[in-house]
């Protein structure tokens, strides 16, 4: 069976030591706290569901991008939560893949991570780097997980009653005012 997604031979790979030293020390606790959730979980990778529960959680920035206020973020962890102990359980053992990923970059990508989960951390890299920062932040992310209409975390903000695409509109006028 093909991949859907072209091979491109000599693209090179993102390792976690070059999100790592790009991030924020606030988002860098965020992948932390999702490496723990993975691991806890029983998760192989760190998932978009994984990025968006560990940003919410230590992100008093990310709380407040929410339209519903304190009821929708609590709305969303409670599903983020459910996953955790059981709503899940049909993502453990499969790869996060939400065709949005433009590369396959090797055969073993970034270790512990989702293809979908890299390409978040790598496009809020870029958003950062857009308005000239070196360092991504957590609004950088949630704006870039609500973006991709098939992940995993635009799964969990809908089931939440959240206008992910709306959300990710808005974040996303608001860096272009900035």
């Amino acid at each position: 069976m093909q991949s859907r997604t072209p091979r491109v031979p000599h693209q090179p790979a993102l390792h976690c030591a070059d999100i790592d030293a790009r991030l924020t020390a606030e988002l860098a606790s965020v992948v932390a706290g999702a490496r723990r959730r993975a691991l806890r979980d029983g998760d192989r990778q760190i998932d978009t569901a994984h990025l968006l529960h560990s940003v919410i959680e230590s992100d008093p920035e990310v709380r407040a991008a929410f339209d519903g206020g304190p009821p929708q973020v609590a709305r969303v962890l409670g599903y983020l939560v459910q996953r955790s102990i059981g709503y899940g359980l049909r993502w453990q053992g499969a790869v996060e893949d939400s065709g949005t990923v433009p590369v396959v970059r090797d055969s073993a990508g970034v270790a512990g991570w989702s293809p979908a989960a890299v390409t978040a951390m790598e496009g809020a890299l870029e958003r950062a780097a857009a308005r000239g920062d070196q360092r991504a932040r957590g609004l950088d992310l949630l704006a870039v997980l609500a973006s991709d209409a098939e992940c995993r975390a635009v799964e969990v903000l809908r089931q939440a009653g959240v206008d992910a695409e709306l959300l990710a509109g808005r974040l996303f006028e608001e860096s272009r005012q900035a």
